[in-house]
């Protein structure tokens, strides 16, 4: 049986910085969801959340991320697009980054089989607890993704397991 971890990633006391957080709660507002599905409300990221994600077999990662658009705007990483944008240096604020999380899982051997990061590029990140105007607009539209990309994950044949 998979189980998906929606991953809200922020620290909502600095407005758009927040941006994973709330997509985050408003997905678990939006929906009876099944006992495979968890949310976690990640903060600003800890080595803790490590154990939380080598037992998800599906990740979606949510966040504030400097994607080079405009303020809310929108975009999905997914696969080895995910990996290469995680490598890329992605500047954060966090504690740790999620390509160490990633890093550890890789090690342990238990990186999620399916994994994806929904960005939204913040704009003001000065104290508040509200995200400004752009990002709040953009909140319902990362959460759609984020359902298409699970609806799509499910739908699909599981992968056979080849041992070698």
């Amino acid at each position: 049986m998979s189980h998906t971890l929606f991953l809200g990633v922020g620290n909502t006391l600095l407005t758009d910085e927040g941006a994973g957080v709330h997509v985050m709660q408003h997905l678990r507002r939006q929906a009876e969801w099944d006992d495979n599905v968890e949310f976690l409300d990640a903060g600003t990221l800890s080595f803790v959340l490590a154990d939380a994600i080598a037992q998800a077999t599906n990740l979606i990662i949510l966040d504030a991320a400097q994607i080079g658009g405009t303020p809310g705007c929108v975009k999905t990483f997914e696969g080895s697009d995910f990996d290469d944008f995680l490598l890329g240096g992605r500047r954060s604020v966090h504690e740790v980054g999620f390509a160490d999380l990633m890093d550890i899982a890789r090690l342990q051997d238990c990186l999620p089989e399916k994994r994806a990061l929904i960005g939204i590029q913040p704009g003001d990140c000065g104290w508040g607890e509200v995200p400004g105007e752009a990002v709040s607009k953009a909140i319902p539209h990362a959460a759609a993704l984020a359902t298409d990309i699970l609806a799509r994950w499910q739908a699909e044949p599981p992968q056979e397991v080849v041992n070698q």
